[in-house]
C-alpha cells in the first residue's frame, strides 16, 4: 500500500534511521569532491548515508537512497524481487485511473524564502574530479507545456555557474526539449521549478519512459500512486510555475531561448565524462526551502543504474509480455549502466520467439545498446550465469543480431547525434528442446531441517 510519508524526505530519513538503514557521517566533509568520495565507499551497501556537517554550508546532504534495491523495496513495503513489477503496476494503475495533483496554499517548502538568490548557500556537491562544476543531479523539474498546459516531470542535470544561474543539459527527445522549442516559437521564456529532496514517487514519475507516459499526460499523477494521495502543488512567488509543496528545496527557474553557456564535463551513467558543450542558461528567480532541509544527491553509479533500470525493466517487461509469449522477466544490468543492456528471461515455446523478444526490447526502450535473451533456467541478475548462457547456448553464426544506424541515447559515446549500432544475443536453447541441453541440478533441500555448525558464526 502507498505510504503518505513517502512524499516527505524527512520522514524517509527517520524511517531509515529507525530500521538501521542509515549511516550518519558526523565529521565535517568538503562538498568539493570529498563528500562524493566518502559516499562512493558506501556505494551498494544496504544503507543510505547522511552527511550531517558540510563545510561552509548550513544543511546536510543525503545520498544512497537508490543504491540498494533491498532498501528501496523495504521502504515501499514490497519484496525486492517484486520491486520493478510493483513500480510498473502502480504506473499502469495511473494510466487507467489517474489521480491528478491538487493545488494547496501552503506547504513545508515555503517555510524559508531567500531574500536574495544565492545558490552557493545550498550544499551542491562537486562530484567527480573532472566535473565542470558542482551539480544538482537528483532534482525533479516540473514544467508546463506552453501550448496545452499539460505538466511534465523530468530529471535533468544542472551545473552551478553563478550566484543565481545554472546550466542545464536536456537529453534529446525529452518532453522538456519540446516545451523549450514551443516557448521559442511563441517568443516566450520557459519557466519551471526544480524540486530537490523529494520522495521516490516523484523521481519515479520523472524517470518514467515516454512509452508509458506520453507527452499529453500529466506524469505527476504517477507519484500519487506512491504517496497515498495526490501530489500537492504550490504556486510560485516569482514566476507562473508550480512546485512540490513537500520538497526540501524548490527553485523557480526561467530559460530565455537562445541564451547559452558552457556546461560539463560531468560523469554520466556511461562511466565516462560527458563533454563540455553550449547549453541553455537557467536563471533562478527564487529559492525556497524548509527550515531544516536535507539536500539529496545521487552518484552516477549504482544509484542511477537502479533508478533508471527499475523503470526501464518494468516498461520493457510490460511491453514484451503483451507481444511475445513466454517472457518471464527483464533485468537492466549494472555492467550496462542500468540503461544500455537488457537481459530478457523467457520460456521459448516456438523457435524464433527469442528473436522477437530481442527486437521488441529495442523498440520498447530505444536507449538500449545491447539485449541478451536467455532461457528460464538462467538467473538474469547473476552476471556469471548470464555469461554461462552466452558461452554454452549462443550460436555465433545465428544468434547474433546486428542493427545498424538505430536511434539511441546521445550520452553514449557510440551514439553520436543519437544514432549508432546495436547488437542482440540470442543465448537460448533450440526448440524443440533435447535432454542434452538440460542443466545439472541438485535436489531441493531445507537447511533448517539439519543441525549444522558454520565456522565463524555463533
Amino acid at each position: 500500500m502507498a505510504e503518505a510519508g513517502l512524499r516527505d524526505l524527512a520522514w524517509i530519513v527517520d524511517k531509515l534511521d529507525q530500521t538501521g538503514r542509515l549511516a550518519r557521517v558526523k565529521s565535517e566533509v568538503d562538498p568539493d569532491f570529498e563528500l562524493a568520495g566518502v559516499a562512493a565507499r558506501f556505494e551498494g551497501e544496504p544503507f543510505a548515508a547522511l552527511f550531517e556537517k558540510v563545510k561552509g554550508r548550513d544543511h546536510p546532504v543525503l545520498t544512497g537512497l537508490y543504491w540498494s534495491r533491498g532498501l528501496l523495496a523495504e521502504l515501499l513495503g514490497v519484496a525486492e524481487a517484486d520491486l520493478a513489477g510493483t513500480i510498473i503496476e502502480r504506473i499502469q494503475k495511473w494510466q487507467s485511473d489517474p489521480l491528478d495533483p491538487v493545488a494547496v496554499k501552503s506547504g513545508p517548502v515555503l517555510e524559508v524564502t531567500q531574500n536574495e538568490v544565492d545558490l552557493s548557500r545550498i550544499p551542491i556537491p562537486f562530484h567527480y574530479l573532472k566535473d565542470g562544476g558542482p551539480y544538482i543531479d537528483a532534482g525533479v523539474v516540473i514544467a508546463g507545456d506552453p501550448e496545452t498546459g499539460v505538466r511534465n516531470a523530468s530529471v535533468q542535470r544542472f551545473m552551478l555557474t553563478g550566484k543565481d544561474e545554472l546550466a542545464i543539459s536536456i537529453d534529446a527527445g525529452r518532453h522538456l526539449e519540446l516545451y523549450l522549442d514551443k516557448a521559442k516559437e511563441k517568443g516566450q521564456s520557459l519557466c519551471f521549478t526544480l524540486n530537490i529532496g523529494v520522495g521516490p514517487g516523484l523521481l519515479f514519475a520523472a524517470a518514467t519512459p515516454s512509452s508509458m507516459a506520453p507527452a499529453d499526460t500529466d506524469e505527476l499523477g504517477i507519484a500519487s500512486e506512491f504517496e497515498g494521495g495526490p501530489v500537492r502543488l504550490l504556486k510560485g512567488t516569482a514566476c507562473d510555475v508550480e512546485m512540490a509543496a513537500d520538497a526540501m528545496y524548490a527553485l523557480e527557474c526561467e530559460i530565455v531561448p537562445g541564451e547559452l553557456t558552457p556546461e560539463g564535463p560531468f560523469a554520466e551513467v556511461t562511466g565516462f565524462y560527458a563533454g563540455r558543450f553550449e547549453k541553455p542558461v537557467v536563471h533562478v528567480r527564487a529559492v525556497h526551502h524548509r527550515r531544516k532541509p536535507v539536500f539529496n544527491t545521487i552518484l552516477s553509479g549504482i544509484e542511477l543504474y537502479n533508478l533508471a533500470g527499475l523503470l526501464g525493466e518494468g516498461a520493457v517487461l510490460a511491453m514484451l509480455q503483451r507481444q511475445v509469449p513466454g517472457v518471464r522477466d527483464v533485468f537492466f544490468s549494472h555492467g550496462g549502466g542500468g540503461f544500455y543492456h537488457a537481459v530478457v528471461q523467457m520460456e521459448q515455446k516456438k523457435q524464433g520467439q527469442s528473436k522477437l523478444a530481442l527486437m521488441a526490447a529495442f523498440a520498447a526502450f530505444p536507449s538500449l545498446k545491447m539485449v541478451t535473451v536467455v532461457d528460464e533456467d538462467v538467473d538474469i541478475r547473476n552476471a556469471a550465469d548470464v555469461e554461462w548462457a552466452l558461452v554454452q547456448r549462443l550460436d555465433p553464426m545465428t544468434g547474433i543480431v546486428r542493427i545498424q544506424n538505430a536511434f539511441g541515447h546521445e550520452l553514449h559515446p557510440g551514439f553520436r547525434g543519437s544514432v549508432g549500432h546495436k547488437v542482440g544475443f540470442d543465448a537460448t536453447r533450440p526448440v524443440p528442446r533435447t535432454p542434452d541441453q538440460d542443466r545439472i541440478a541438485y535436489r531441493d533441500v531445507d537447511l533448517d531441517a539439519h543441525e549444522i555448525d558454520l565456522p565463524g558464526r555463533a
